[in-house]
């Protein structure tokens, strides 16, 4: 190592000491989640105050999962969430990715006025307006096909779509494309009107193509909700065949509480969401920078 290296090096030594200790802070509750499934409730609780609350050590087993399938049914709310999330990641990516292309690459009046509205939704809670969306959803019509016959019937509770359309169109993610897309060269759209190319060839063959990493970062940033969504399912699903993972926590506070079995549940709906970060963490990080550089 060259003497002109160690000072650097020993700059570099208490930023990753600093990088390894919020490592270790942030995975902390996952490690004592993970490890605490695994154990009985007697000695979890016997390990809490030591270090051995974060060990996988003593009487270690999976009877705490073993339990889980036999107390609720976790199969049907894990089905239940896949389903939900990947509709609703496959859609909000079409749908948003659409509106941002409109507002991004085509001149039309109003369209900065529209942006500023659809960003300015960002600072409304959802718990202000879940309840008047209740009511909407309650209101909408849905055609029912039964066999050869088709009904028009009225409201979309206890119902899948009531838990995936209300969430297709998501002001963030039209921002992130929007941004993203303001960075690709718009001599592209040039070059492919005068080859011909309608708008939406521009939008499927070159603006789209090259929006992978904004692409992933609205799947991730779209699943997440939809995965983690508890109160709208609480509200508007009533059939357990519908209901999905977040609201199956609930089952194991209704008689005799176990710890064990709450970490497994706990751990197996975590898993889901580190291995869909980790999957795309690249593509995820590339998005927020670029996006973040161009205004």
């Amino acid at each position: 190592m060259s003497a002109k290296s160690s000072p650097a090096v020993a700059r570099r030594v208490p930023v990753y000491a600093l990088r390894v200790v919020l490592a270790l802070f942030f995975a902390f509750p996952v490690v004592f989640m993970l490890v605490s499934s695994l154990k009985p409730d007697e000695q979890i609780f016997g390990d809490l105050g030591s270090p051995r609350a974060f060990l996988p050590v003593g009487s270690l087993s999976l009877e705490n999962y073993a339990a889980v399938f036999d107390r609720v049914p976790a199969i049907r709310f894990l089905l239940n969430s896949l389903g939900i999330s990947a509709i609703t990641i496959v859609l909000g990516i079409l749908v948003n990715s659409l509106a941002a292309f409109a507002l991004s690459r085509m001149r039309w009046p109003g369209r900065k006025l529209l942006l500023t509205v659809i960003i300015a939704t960002l600072i409304v809670p959802f718990e202000t307006f879940a309840l008047p969306l209740v009511w909407w959803v309650n209101e909408l019509p849905w055609l029912e096909v039964n066999g050869f016959s088709v009904t028009l019937t009225e409201g979309w509770l206890d119902t899948y779509r009531v838990q995936v359309l209300p969430f297709v169109a998501n002001a963030f993610s039209i921002f992130l494309f929007h941004q993203y897309f303001q960075s690709i060269p718009k001599e592209l759209d040039e070059a492919a009107l005068i080859d011909g190319a309608g708008w939406f060839g521009i939008y499927r063959r070159i603006v789209l193509p090259l929006s992978g990493p904004a692409i992933a970062t609205v799947a991730i940033l779209t699943f997440l909700p939809a995965w983690n969504s508890y109160l709208w399912p609480l509200m508007v699903v009533q059939d357990e065949e519908l209901r999905p993972v977040m609201v199956g926590i609930q089952y194991f506070f209704q008689l005799n509480v176990s710890w064990g079995q709450v970490m497994a549940y706990a751990s197996m709906i975590t898993v889901p969401v580190l291995a869909l970060f980790l999957a795309f963490q690249r593509s995820f990080i590339n998005s927020i920078a670029s996006s973040g550089v161009k205004g």
